[in-house]
């Protein structure tokens, strides 16, 4: 390389730094086959999908960029303006034709093209071929096949790397970008998430425009200003206080599955394997002395996931979470009685509204702690226990009443992603004004968490500690008196201590 084409290299690199925001900067380099840009108003993201698409088509040959929306009529005031002004603004010495009434863009010096379509114009997308990169503006108003059918038209051998960007404001936390690129995360995706704050060009006045929406509308302050999901109905759960839990949480500690020795008969030997497609999320560890409580909810009539939530019920605290689709219930009650036998011999709580299968599977395995409820039994005229915990329309608004004082007073105790973005989706049904989950959503993990802690409420988990099991600060005169101790007095100093927190370091 010529000392003129260093400067050259040099000068682009820094009028390329002067002229983006910083957070994009590492997006130029990116190459994954779909770039999903989320942001909140003013943040910036649109003006960089622009640029980046300007970029490869001045400096790569060949291109045909397919820029799109979901109408057409709205591309001509938008991306076909902005990209005009970028070029007019950044590449000024790059010779580039115009065809107002078409909306594309060309570049003689290479033959790369731009072309703007909407993706209502059926027949005008039939005549766009040999694609070599998508930018999908405003992609929260497309269909999940609109994408599909863009990404099958990204095909064929191609110079260069191929890429789809899609950029939206966070519209709806129930929206299928969230659950396809946010919650599964595949491997060619590259996602990036930017508020107003990442916007160094936005003047004042925009910024308070923004951050006036605090006061006058919580939706519009969440998604534009902060960059969050959009909750759209009436919530049951405090929502600024789970935003805010979603913002501070961490990942869990370990993930997977747990793993046992079972002959038909009885399962033992329980561990735990950690794995990246485990459903199983711990965020604190089994200790000895502590009570657990599990609450479960099953599948329902299969449209649902299999959910367990594991507290620690000496603090309310959420130590562990499981969930999954498509689990049978066999396995389902097998994962029950593993979590419960790791977790203490956990006191476990299962709904038996639709299937009493995983109960009568615990009872079977003889697990030595599940939930006993009062039942009626109509044809003896009297009272009988029965495992299990029954949602009926006496005991489901209490057990979200619960919940629903947990979120506002502690809400802190909740670890698990999904409970907490559940919760954000439970609404009171415009009509009924019965608290449930709004059309597309779900609420298995909000209604296994209920349960835990009405459990934990009810007086059947006794808190016991053994202290012989637990590791305590020991200071030198204990250890001193331990010393002179004979073996009896020792094991009597230890179930009355708790073993030294010192010989678990050792």
């Amino acid at each position: 390389m010529s000392e003129g084409e260093i400067y050259d290299l040099i000068l682009w690199d820094r009028q390329l730094r002067e002229t983006n925001n910083e957070a994009f900067l590492p997006l130029f380099e990116c190459e994954s086959r779909f770039l999903v840009l989320k942001g909140g108003g003013g943040s910036g993201k649109s003006i960089f999908a622009g640029r980046k698409i300007l970029e490869r088509a001045v400096t790569e040959s060949g291109h045909r960029f397919l820029v799109c929306r979901k109408v057409g009529r709205t591309l001509r005031e938008s991306c076909f303006v902005q990209l005009r002004m970028q070029l007019s603004e950044h590449y000024g010495s790059i010779p580039f034709k115009v065809n107002m009434s078409d909306m594309k863009i060309s570049f003689p010096h290479n033959g790369s093209e731009i072309l703007f379509s909407g993706l209502d114009d059926v027949e005008k997308l039939k005549s766009i071929y040999n694609i070599t990169g998508i930018w999908i503006e405003e992609a929260s108003e497309l269909l999940e096949g609109d994408l599909n059918q863009l990404d099958i038209r990204l095909r064929g051998e191609t110079e260069h790397y191929k890429q789809i960007i899609l950029s939206f404001n966070p519209i709806s936390i129930t929206h299928w970008l969230k659950a396809r690129f946010f919650d599964r995360c595949p491997e060619n995706a590259t996602v990036h998430e930017s508020t107003y704050k990442d916007n160094r060009f936005l003047d004042d006045e925009a910024k308070k425009v923004l951050e006036d929406f605090k006061s006058t509308d919580a939706y519009y302050y969440d998604v534009y200003c902060l960059g969050h999901w959009g909750v759209t109905g009436k919530t049951v759960f405090d929502a600024r206080k789970v935003q805010q839990r979603l913002s501070d949480i961490t990942a869990p500690i370990r993930r997977g599955r747990y793993w046992f020795d079972y002959d038909g008969l009885k399962i033992s030997n329980v561990r735990f394997e950690e794995r990246e497609d485990g459903e199983c999320l711990i965020y604190r560890e089994p200790e000895a002395g502590h009570p657990y409580i599990i609450g479960c909810d099953t599948a329902g009539d299969g449209s649902d996931s299999c959910v367990m939530q594991v507290i620690d019920a000496s603090d309310g605290v959420q130590v562990m979470s499981m969930a999954s689709s498509g689990m049978d219930e066999d396995v389902f009650a097998h994962q029950i009685y593993a979590a419960g036998i790791a977790y203490m011999t956990a006191l476990i709580a299962v709904e038996s509204n639709f299937s009493t299968y995983p109960i009568r599977e615990l009872e079977r395995l003889n697990y030595p702690k599940q939930y006993v409820r009062e039942t009626f039994d109509n044809l003896k005229h009297e009272v009988r226990l029965s495992f299990g915990f029954r949602t009926d329309t006496k005991t489901r608004p209490v057990i979200i009443s619960n919940l629903v004082q947990l979120v506002r007073e502690n809400v802190e105790t909740i670890n698990d992603r999904r409970t907490l973005e559940e919760m954000l989706t439970f609404v009171r049904n415009e009509d009924t004004y019965k608290p449930e989950a709004e059309e597309g959503a779900h609420d298995d993990a909000v209604m296994a968490l209920a349960i835990a802690h009405f459990v934990r409420g009810s007086g059947q988990q006794k808190v016991t500690v053994n202290k012989s099991e637990c590791f305590t600060e020991w200071s030198e005169s204990m250890f001193e008196d331990f010393r002179r101790a004979n073996k009896e007095d020792r094991q009597k100093m230890i179930e009355r201590w708790g073993r030294p927190k010192q010989w678990k370091v050792n």
